[in-house]
């Protein structure tokens, strides 16, 4: 079981490489759960819509107006458009909500990363995730594509969850073999962002010793990985999935940074 984080500028997948490289995981007998972001298709609708869109400590400010915006681009548009492209490659492919599907339950985000209390609007973080209709999908030969937006603890209303956490949650949850986060960097950089720090493998300790010298955006991903081996995740592989040649180097279990335990 290999879940995979599909995000950011990786999206663009304009020679089908991703879907290509899941279509051959697949026939090789490899179950693959996907859950996407969308953060550049998120800033667009955005922008169309004349809405404000800020970010602290790498999560979007999520007000009720934003949060409308958010879950129609990623549940109706975002992850239909990743089920067509794996469909085109003859992918068995399925786009489910984490909220409607009930997968991921959320209360609201209370503190960043590194512990300074917030509030962001309805940004959830995930205390449980019900795997049913995930597994469900397998079981019928299918690929999960899952939008992480979460359904409150009261079962009412939704929460926009940051799309490597919401990842982490389910591959804890599924107790996968590897998650794989793809960004638009080439993995964990030991002083960011000077690219010749790369780290190429480190242990959940000692990443866990430095998480709080990562900060934006990076400060979720760091944090993804520590709550996928916490959550049941043998191991965790951040790459640069704007190269073609870098996520099927990670379904052979090389390139980027591992993290394990």
């Amino acid at each position: 079981m290999i879940v995979v984080k599909f995000g950011g500028h990786a999206m663009k997948d304009e020679n089908g490489a991703f879907a290509k490289a899941i279509a051959t995981a697949q026939h090789d007998g490899v179950e693959l759960v996907i859950v996407h972001g969308g953060g550049p298709q998120i800033d667009v609708a955005l922008k169309a819509a004349s809405v404000a869109s800020e970010f602290i400590g790498g999560f979007r400010v999520t007000t009720p107006e934003v949060f409308e915006i958010v879950e129609k681009v990623l549940v109706e548009e975002v992850g239909p458009g990743v089920a067509k492209s794996l469909q085109r490659e003859g992918v068995s492919a399925v786009s489910l909500s984490g909220r409607t599907s009930e997968s991921l339950i959320a209360e609201p985000m209370r503190k960043l990363v590194n512990g300074d209390p917030i509030d962001i609007g309805l940004v959830g973080v995930i205390t449980a995730v019900n795997p049913q209709a995930i597994q469900n999908a397998l079981k019928g030969g299918q690929v999960p594509v899952i939008s992480p937006i979460a359904i409150d603890e009261s079962f009412k209303g939704g929460l926009n969850v940051n799309a490597d956490l919401a990842a982490a949650a389910i591959a804890g949850a599924l107790n996968a073999k590897c998650l794989i986060i793809m960004t638009d960097v080439a993995g964990i950089y030991r002083s960011w962002p000077d690219t010749s720090s790369l780290i190429s493998q480190i242990s959940y300790d000692e990443l866990s010793s430095i998480k709080s010298t990562f900060a934006e955006g990076m400060a979720p991903k760091v944090q993804a990985c520590l709550d996928a081996i916490d959550g049941g995740a043998s191991a965790v592989r951040i790459i640069d999935g704007t190269d073609p040649s870098a996520f099927a180097a990670a379904l052979g279990e090389t390139g980027g940074t591992l993290v394990s335990k």
